[in-house]
């Protein structure tokens, strides 16, 4: 039986999406088909593949893509995780989607110490594996 597909959508699909994606399928992987693009491909954050590797996940082979207008056909779930992303993702004509908004703050945009940033990063990285975590508990 074919799993079904979570879409993760941001901005340049190179630190929430790919955070959420790497939780995802690590989590979830065996339940859902995970994927995620953003509206630009930014490239991998490095900041998003060491707080990862953090938390025990290794995202350093994930590739930064550009929204897929096939896959967005074919997803379940299309969850946007950034407000740019969510109001310029390209129109969807998918019926059986079920498409949501989780918010989550830029850690790529945080300033300060490289201690600092890295604090943003970690902060963003917990919400969003609290977020992942529920979605699997209550598919929603």
């Amino acid at each position: 039986m074919k799993k079904p597909m979570v879409y993760f959508l941001c901005t340049g699909n190179s630190c929430r999406s790919q955070i959420a994606d790497g939780f995802l399928r690590a989590l979830g992987g065996d339940r859902y088909e995970v994927k995620s693009a953003g509206l630009e491909a930014h490239g991998l954050n490095p900041r998003a593949v060491q707080t990862m590797q953090e938390a025990g996940i290794d995202i350093s082979s994930h590739t930064s893509d550009v929204i897929d207008t096939e896959i967005l056909k074919e997803a379940d779930y299309i969850i946007t995780l950034c407000g740019h992303a969510n109001d310029h993702c390209p129109v969807v004509h998918n019926d059986k989607a079920e498409r949501w908004h989780w918010g989550f703050e830029d850690p790529a945009k945080a300033t300060g110490t490289e201690e600092e940033i890295m604090a943003q990063f970690s902060t963003v990285r917990d919400s969003i594996k609290e977020r992942i975590e529920r979605f699997l508990k209550e598919g929603k």
